[in-house]
């Protein structure tokens, strides 16, 4: 059975609050594990059952069950889940492919609600009686894991968050109801790292700025395409510069010379050097 989950909003900044508790975020995509007569199946949050790609998930709770939580493939390196390998799991289809890379990629069900049990809903209950419930289970395999959370201290978790450089914190309300929608009551505050590019071109049929870098040579090296963040003043601004500096174009781009230069807040880089779900936040002149 697929229960929509609940949703984040998004806090200004980090906060501290005795009415919280506070999770740090997992760095993946969300899953929803379903035990129903002993029958497991697995969801995205768009209700697309994921249940072949995680066979090391394929492990029996003592009874029905419905969970939700993060898919996280953690680099041995850093202890940190690496989302680009959560993604090559999510993507792989083909049998021998999920069985060699369940080998060299395993995930983790990184658990951090419970929505029924034993055939009761359980979404009316507080979070923090939800919370001990979860805390009671006795996990089926090691593939399974319960986020940690502390009380109140939301902004000492974030500095924790910011020095192993993890992907944010979660605080969500004490008394919190589980609701299959987006909710002030669960805010995400982001991790945000920062990096300055040049604007290279921009798409010609939706919104979309082409970006690069200097590498060591001297030479652009593209990093990807900024698709949110600017508002009216910003791109018009843009655009009104852009006129006088175009270098060429082709069925898709418009290519400029390489002399605007932007500030983004980005999740991080990706292994091809390319910039992370980018958000522009200002021009550098």
């Amino acid at each position: 059975m697929f229960i929509s989950p609940m949703l984040l909003e998004t806090a200004i900044g980090p906060f501290s609050h005795s009415d919280y508790i506070f999770e740090p975020k997992i760095d993946g995509h969300r899953l929803v594990f379903s035990q129903e007569s002993g029958v497991i199946r697995l969801y995205t949050r768009h209700n697309n059952d994921c249940t072949r790609q995680y066979p090391e998930l394929h492990f029996p709770f003592e009874d029905d069950i419905i969970l939700d939580g993060e898919i996280a493939c953690v680099d041995p390196a850093t202890g940190i889940s690496d989302f680009e390998a959560v993604m090559t799991r999510f993507q792989a289809k083909n049998a021998d492919k999920i069985d060699r890379l369940q080998r060299t990629l395993p995930v983790t069900f990184v658990v951090f609600d419970i929505l029924q049990y034993k055939g009761r809903d359980l979404r009316k209950l507080p979070l923090t009686e939800r919370k001990a419930i979860l805390s009671s289970l006795t996990l089926p395999s090691p593939s399974f894991g319960v986020v940690p959370f502390i009380e109140g201290a939301g902004e000492e978790l974030f500095e924790q968050v910011r020095a192993w450089s993890m992907e944010g914190m979660v605080g969500k309300r004490k008394n919190s109801q589980y609701v299959s929608r987006r909710s002030e009551a669960w805010q995400k505050v982001i991790n945000w790292s920062y990096a300055e590019v040049i604007i290279t071109g921009y798409r010609k049929d939706e919104f979309g700025w082409l970006t690069a870098v200097l590498d060591g040579s001297g030479k652009l090296r593209p990093t990807g395409i900024i698709e949110h963040g600017p508002g009216p003043k910003e791109k018009k601004a843009f655009y009104g510069v852009s006129r006088g500096i175009i270098s060429g174009e082709d069925k898709n781009f418009v290519y400029l010379e390489p002399l605007i230069r932007a500030e983004v807040k980005m999740r991080n880089w990706t292994k091809a050097g390319l910039l992370r779900s980018p958000v522009f936040t200002r021009f550098i002149v």
